[in-house]
């Protein structure tokens, strides 16, 4: 069963077609991920879904209804959203940040009540931000700020998750420390989550189900060994390289074909012989 869905997409920027007649169903309860060359339109596409940006034809379809047709409120419920390098106010503090995911929730009729402030402490304790919920958003690391975000969507209380590259930025350590935050809210909560990614090697391990981009359509939608090869690689990244399996998780890993030390030093060999392995 999918959550979202597309139904005859087309989505551009004045006379420019990004995404064009597309259609695209999101598994319920799984991460996917979309994944594809630069400005294939990965992002846009992400966008739109979250009804942020209006389609030139077709549509989206949110458990089974056009969302351009719901009530703004009602989508937020639904649906949150975390775009790529967010930014807070400065001196806004994590908790307040947090906060602001209870606004779908609010009205002129109702205050700030008491299962609001239980979703924001779910929130932070499940994103390990609750000993940091006094610091301002901007004296943060890139990672613990990242976290920080993901509490703001976690307290918007959907069980969809919308996420633009969120690793962006981030070194290998808080790239993984994000990634699997996510993958456990997914496990716990059966949230369905929904990515942009650039590093093909962690959307394999952490996705159920990838989307590859490429040409303004869909070239390859599925488990992640069952459709990245050689050839999806050299056709949506225009890259040669072999595709092995991941030693630790299984999951299918890229080695990229260029240019590196290995083939200096083998050059370095040839030329003068078998370099010593002392490092004076």
């Amino acid at each position: 069963m999918e959550t979202l869905a597309t139904r005859d997409l087309t989505l551009g920027y004045g006379e420019d077609i990004i995404i064009d007649d597309l259609n695209i169903e999101i598994p319920k309860g799984e991460i996917t991920v979309f994944i594809g060359g630069n400005g294939c339109g990965k992002s846009t596409l992400l966008r739109s879904m979250a009804r942020l940006l209006k389609p030139k034809e077709g549509g989206v379809v949110l458990h089974g209804e056009d969302i351009a047709k719901l009530p703004t409120k009602d989508v937020a419920k639904q649906l949150a959203i975390l775009p790529q390098s967010p930014t807070s106010p400065e001196g806004l503090s994590v908790e307040d940040l947090v906060k602001q995911g209870r606004h779908p929730y609010k009205s002129i009729f109702k205050k700030w009540s008491q299962e609001d402030e239980q979703a924001v402490n779910q929130a932070l304790n499940a994103t390990n931000m609750s000993a940091l919920k006094d610091r301002a958003v901007d004296s943060l690391s890139g990672g613990q700020r990242q976290r920080a975000w993901i509490a703001m969507t976690l307290a918007q209380g959907t069980d969809t998750i919308l996420l633009d590259e969120p690793t962006t930025y981030l070194d290998m350590t808080h790239q993984i420390d994000i990634l699997d935050l996510l993958f456990e809210l997914n496990e716990r909560n059966n949230s369905t989550i929904v990515m942009v990614l650039h590093d093909l090697n962690l959307a394999c391990r952490y996705a159920h189900n990838i989307v590859a981009i490429k040409d303004k359509k869909v070239y390859a939608q599925g488990k992640p060994e069952e459709i990245i090869n050689c050839s999806l690689v050299r056709d949506v990244f225009q890259m040669n390289c072999d595709v092995t399996y991941d030693p630790m998780f299984g999951t299918p890993m890229c080695i990229p074909h260029g240019r590196g030390r290995c083939l200096i030093k083998k050059a370095m060999t040839e030329s003068y012989g078998t370099p010593s392995s002392k490092v004076n």
